[in-house]
């Protein structure tokens, strides 16, 4: 377990070890703090920005995504993530719900011309998606210097007789290209099939677990480590097998009206992400819960849950809660210790 540093500047450093860690920080040259359940530290001093190359392996897939930070002489962090997969459904219901209020006496806006037609976009399922993998490769980049980032590159299978249908207009070549391109804007871009990786695999004599919805390293996580070790090379041997597991957050940002009122054709508020001068998802230290975040909002009251989503108290005082930061995904598997 390495610690991720930063410089006086904000800039990214390469890690170092918590006993390092735990000496600068006891001799006030370091400032620790949390990024996303990752403990960090930020030098109160200048000191020379060295940096080496590091490399992130993608494995996608389409429940569990593999993840890995590496450089030549060590694994920093593998990381399982839940896929965004759920967002295309939801889209198509919020379709159904207003388009079965225009039937009712009830507020509505009036149809209107599709504003989207003719225009290049991406599917709001399949932007999701894709974007989920790019947000984590953003918020691992203020951590640690990335320089690459290496992709297993999936293909959508093709009908028979219909080749260029599935290459040119499937969701999954539409979204892969979106996603290589924002890449290619901020790291340097490699990518490897299938058959590949697994060649790599077998070369290092590593298995692949069968159980993919395991949370093991040999779940997805090797095959990411598998892609960083032929991006940026070092020992042939895996130095990290912990794994750091995360998932989107349930978010429902608008959402006025459910599909059964309450008595007297009311319809309780839900969805939103501030309320009370608070957002949702803010992690807060409860007098009684401890390390929590706010995942509602009632009757003057926040709802809260532990950082692996489960429900602590639906109505807690804000007055018993000191306010800490925000955070953006759902740690599965809780967070890291610190070193202290």
């Amino acid at each position: 377990m390495y610690v991720p540093v930063q410089s006086k500047d904000g800039k990214q450093l390469m890690p170092t070890t918590p006993p390092v860690a735990r000496h600068l920080i006891k001799s006030g040259k370091a400032t620790p703090f949390w990024s996303n359940g990752i403990f960090c530290i930020r030098l109160n001093y200048a000191s020379t920005e060295y940096t080496q190359d590091i490399v992130v392996g993608v494995d996608p897939g389409s429940k569990k995504e593999g993840l890995t930070v590496k450089s030549e002489s060590h694994t920093y962090l593998n990381i399982q993530a839940d896929a965004h997969n759920k967002v295309g459904k939801k889209v198509a219901k919020r379709r159904k719900l207003r388009r079965s209020r225009r039937g009712r006496k009830c507020p509505n806006r009036k149809n209107r011309k599709n504003r989207l037609a003719n225009k290049k976009r991406i599917p709001a399922g399949t932007r999701a998606r894709w974007d989920w993998k790019l947000r984590i490769l953003d918020w691992l980049s203020k951590l640690y210097p990335v320089t690459h980032v290496c992709v297993e590159d999936i293909k959508a299978r093709t009908w028979k007789g219909s080749k260029k249908w599935n290459q040119s207009f499937s969701p999954l070549e539409v979204g892969k290209n979106w996603f290589y391109s924002e890449i290619e804007k901020k790291w340097e871009l490699l990518t490897l099939q299938g058959y590949e990786t697994k060649e790599i695999r077998d070369l290092l004599g590593l298995k692949k677990s069968g159980n993919k919805m395991s949370e093991s390293f040999d779940a997805h996580c090797v095959d990411s480590w598998c892609l960083a070790y032929h991006a940026i090379g070092g020992e042939p041997v895996v130095d990290n097998t912990s794994i750091f597991c995360i998932s989107p957050l349930p978010i429902q940002r608008r959402n006025l009206h459910r599909e059964l009122p309450k008595k007297g054709g009311k319809r309780t508020r839900y969805g939103g992400t501030t309320m009370y001068g608070l957002v949702k998802n803010t992690l807060v230290k409860h007098v009684r819960y401890g390390l929590c975040r706010i995942s509602g909002f009632q009757k003057g009251k926040v709802s809260l849950t532990n950082l692996e989503g489960k429900r602590l108290s639906a109505a807690a005082k804000i007055s018993d809660c000191k306010i800490l930061t925000r955070i953006n995904f759902n740690y599965k598997g809780g967070r890291l210790s610190s070193p202290a």
